[in-house]
């Protein structure tokens, strides 16, 4: 047994097929049956099933893949501490995150990334929570921030960034013209909201359910600046977070407000799986994003 078996190993489970496992190990379908082959003549035991088109892991199989993660987590964890080792930090870092985070959080954070470590290769993905956290599992992304509570057992959680969510409309909006907002005239006005199932929405849905507030939807998405330019065309109203809308409120083309008598307040975290120990590039992130943070327009 080899660490190359190892890794068609995981390759197949992660694909569910030997054809899909050798393009992502850019061999033929051919040499990755060859390999287990000779696996199973070593072990006596089959690995996989063939059914059909199908394939099943084996209770074997499945020791083996167990093994190949610890394995290579190993060997990921010595890599990390010889480049720790080294002066100036290089490599590839890849960054996830929310529609929000990516637009307004990782421009000033990256910068800095770039400022202290001009060496590294910085990669960034948009997506949802579970897109992310799947990503982290599967070891396509190093980092995420994400908007809590997130209860993942395999990850670390950190709550570092909390923002406040406001009451978004047009400049010629009726409610722009109120000294002061108080739920009920948010009654049967349309909103623009992001979709269920996030977290920012879930603020929201709280927020509606305690005000007794039945709320007219009239869209929803996952891109703030849909959300933005839907609200700024008249279309509807929004609750987003501050930082999102802060240009256009400076600039006039849109008007934001705190709805009276509610603290409505989303928390962001850094979201990393748990290991032995931290790689230098994960803390590297976090030291940079602790000197940015203080200049985030989190509040009005």
């Amino acid at each position: 047994m080899d660490l190359r078996q190892l890794e068609i190993i995981r390759a197949i489970a992660e694909t569910g097929s030997f054809t899909a496992a050798g393009q992502k190990l850019h061999v033929s379908q051919s040499a990755i049956s060859r390999q287990i082959l000779l696996l199973e003549e070593e072990l006596k035991e089959p690995v996989f099933l063939r059914i059909g088109r199908r394939i099943r892991i084996t209770a074997a199989g499945e020791a083996l893949l167990q093994l190949s993660h610890r394995v290579f987590q190993d060997l990921k964890d010595t890599v990390s501490g010889i480049t720790d080792s080294q002066e100036s930090l290089r490599g590839t870092i890849r960054l996830l995150g929310g529609m929000t985070v990516c637009l307004y959080v990782f421009p000033s954070l990256l910068t800095e990334l770039r400022r202290t470590h001009p060496d590294v290769d910085l990669k960034i993905v948009a997506g949802g929570g579970d897109r992310c956290i799947a990503r982290l599992r599967a070891g396509t992304g190093d980092l995420a921030l994400l908007t809590l509570p997130i209860d993942e057992p395999d990850m670390v959680v950190t709550p570092v960034m909390q923002e406040e969510l406001l009451l978004v409309t047009s400049h010629k909006h009726p409610l722009a013209r109120k000294r002061k907002i108080v739920p009920q005239d948010l009654v049967r006005q349309p909103f623009v909201l992001f979709e269920p199932g996030s977290n920012t929405r879930r603020v929201v849905d709280e927020f509606f359910m305690t005000a007794h507030i039945e709320p007219n939807i009239v869209m929803e998405t996952e891109n703030v600046e849909i959300i933005k330019a839907m609200v700024r065309h008249g279309l509807g109203i929004s609750i987003i977070s501050y930082q999102s809308v802060a240009r256009e409120v400076s600039s006039g083309h849109l008007f934001c407000a705190r709805i009276e008598g509610r603290s409505l307040i989303r928390e962001t975290g850094w979201v990393y799986p748990k290991m032995s120990r931290t790689p230098r590039s994960v803390q590297e992130v976090i030291r940079a994003f602790d000197r940015v943070r203080p200049k985030l327009r989190l509040s009005p």
